[in-house]
């Protein structure tokens, strides 16, 4: 098939949530046939709250996104995380 690219917005469960150690977290369990494309960027939501911009490139036939999605869900912090943008490359 080919590669995609994807960019995750992930939701930390406060604002007292320690966004580095969370960068860290993230950085650590993402999964082979995925990787990292560029650095993990902070969007100011409201009341302090930030979110976490993941830029990755993912192999569609293992799956797409999901395996990145259900390692990223186990890390503690997380509140959620939303697809932003899939583009096939």
């Amino acid at each position: 098939m080919g590669d995609v690219a994807a960019k995750m917005k992930i939701m930390p469960e406060s604002v007292d949530t320690d966004l580095v150690g969370l960068k860290e977290n993230l950085k650590n369990v993402i999964p082979a046939g995925a990787d990292l494309h560029g650095d993990i960027a902070e969007e100011p939501i409201a009341f302090g709250l930030k979110a976490l911009i993941v830029t990755l490139i993912v192999n569609d036939e293992e799956g797409g996104t999901e395996a990145v999605e259900e390692a990223f869900a186990k890390v503690p912090g997380v509140e959620n995380i939303q697809i932003m943008e899939l583009y096939r490359i």
